[in-house]
């Protein structure tokens, strides 16, 4: 809202007018306009390497980002930041000490500043990166459910909420991304987050219309380990939930990996159609998928309301979704491409920090929220799919979540960045990293 955004000049005012303005009113002036950012308090897992997730979003929030072919100065004050491998992030550390951001030793002290009460406007949680245990099933157990519950203890402290971004998906378990979930409409606060691909620029640049009559989709992506299928996943539903009614909630999860992923697509022609599709696009050998991709992996979605859904672990096509749409004689196909890689520049998730800076002024969601529970179920259950009482089977169980029944109707419009590309340069900070 314009309201909440740093106050400009006022063209009513005359060049004698404005030199004649007092000292003391320009100051008081200066300090409103000041007061209007938001305070963003960021607890982190680690923050080290330029590739951790924590450099990518803060810094943008810190200096600004690229958005619609220009750079855009930051509209938020970070105020406060607590690391919970701290001893390992010598990078936060520097920033932090360059930019004159306190590290709080703990999650309550960063949101209350020091003091006993919320003295923050946002919080951002980035549960991504460290040093921490991954399970038998491929699952890494970042402690994004024990920061967040860390968070919620001082909303209902001060009886107050303000809005929590969380990136990637909410946790590895549906029934602590149900409560994270819950506590969001519990204490009323716009929650915001998942992967940021889906912002990314695409080709060709299109929205699926809301009510589009889809009939069955397909995601191709790299999608070998957790983090990676939770990107796929997120592009998949960011399309599906713009189905005609809207998203209705989630039947069953399976997945399946290795050649037996083949023979599944053979035994399903409507995945496989729409593979193909993809394959067509990319002007690629027939077989091309089955013929080079090492290690393949299919995840089976089937939606409650009778719409079907995969996510093929494919390499070199980017994010590729292909969707079966009522009425149309071929496939729509839009790719999210050309992802630049962490080191070379810090334009890869612009948009998502746009709608992160968005959210924070205006306290409301860029989209339900609801789509970043269910991706988060989807990936949990995928995860669990090929595992049972300790054993792995490469044809995974198919899992029934009939509790995954969540429905709302998307009226977003297009979230993701157009224009302009920026220029591929390393990100400057002053000091050495």
């Amino acid at each position: 809202m314009a309201e909440d955004r740093p106050m400009g000049p006022n063209p009513l005012f005359t060049r004698r007018g404005v030199l004649g303005m007092s000292t003391a009113a320009a100051s008081l002036a200066a300090a409103s306009s000041a007061e209007k950012r938001p305070r963003i308090a960021c607890v982190v897992t680690y923050w080290a390497a330029p590739g951790s997730h924590a450099d990518w979003i803060i810094t943008k929030l810190l200096d600004g980002y690229w958005w619609k072919g220009a750079h855009t100065p930051s509209r938020v004050d970070v105020v406060s930041v607590y690391i919970h491998q701290l001893q390992d992030s010598p990078l936060g550390r520097k920033v932090c000490r360059s930019k004159g951001i306190p590290i709080f030793p703990t999650v309550k002290e960063a949101l209350t500043l020091g003091g006993k009460e919320l003295a923050v406007d946002g919080v951002v949680l980035v549960g991504e990166h460290g040093n921490y245990h991954v399970n038998l099933e491929g699952q890494k157990y970042y402690p994004r459910w024990w920061l967040y519950q860390q968070i919620i203890q001082v909303f209902e402290h001060a009886r107050r909420s303000v809005p929590v971004f969380n990136d990637k998906h909410l946790s590895t378990s549906w029934n602590e991304a149900r409560w994270m979930f819950d506590k969001s409409r519990e204490l009323n606060f716009p929650l915001y987050g998942g992967s940021s691909i889906p912002f990314y620029y695409r080709k060709p640049e299109m929205e699926l219309d809301i009510d589009t009559p889809i009939k069955a989709s397909v995601v191709a992506g790299s999608a070998g380990d957790e983090g990676s299928l939770f990107h796929c996943v997120d592009v998949l539903q960011c399309f599906a939930e713009r189905r005609g009614g809207g998203e209705t909630g989630i039947e069953a999860v399976q997945c399946i990996r290795g050649p037996e992923t083949w023979k599944w697509t053979e035994r399903n022609p409507w995945a496989g159609n729409l593979l193909d599709a993809v394959r067509t696009s990319f002007n690629l050998k027939p077989a091309h998928f089955q013929q080079s991709v090492r290690e393949p992996s299919v995840s089976i979605v089937d939606y409650r309301d009778g719409t079907k859904a995969a996510v093929y672990s494919i390499p070199d096509v980017g994010w590729t979704y292909a969707g079966d749409i009522r009425g149309r004689n071929s496939p729509a196909i839009i790719s999210m491409l050309g992802w630049p890689g962490p080191y070379s520049q810090y334009h890869a998730a612009n948009a998502f920090e746009h709608w992160l800076v968005e959210m924070m002024l205006t306290r409301k969601e860029p989209y339900n929220a609801e789509r970043l529970l269910l991706s988060t179920g989807i990936v949990s259950y995928n995860m669990e799919s090929n595992w049972e009482n300790g054993r792995y089977y490469p044809i995974g169980r198919r899992i029934r979540t009939p509790f995954m029944n969540i429905s709302y109707r998307s009226t977003r419009g297009p979230l993701f960045n157009t224009g302009p590309r920026p220029p591929v340069i390393p990100y400057i900070r002053g000091f050495e990293t």
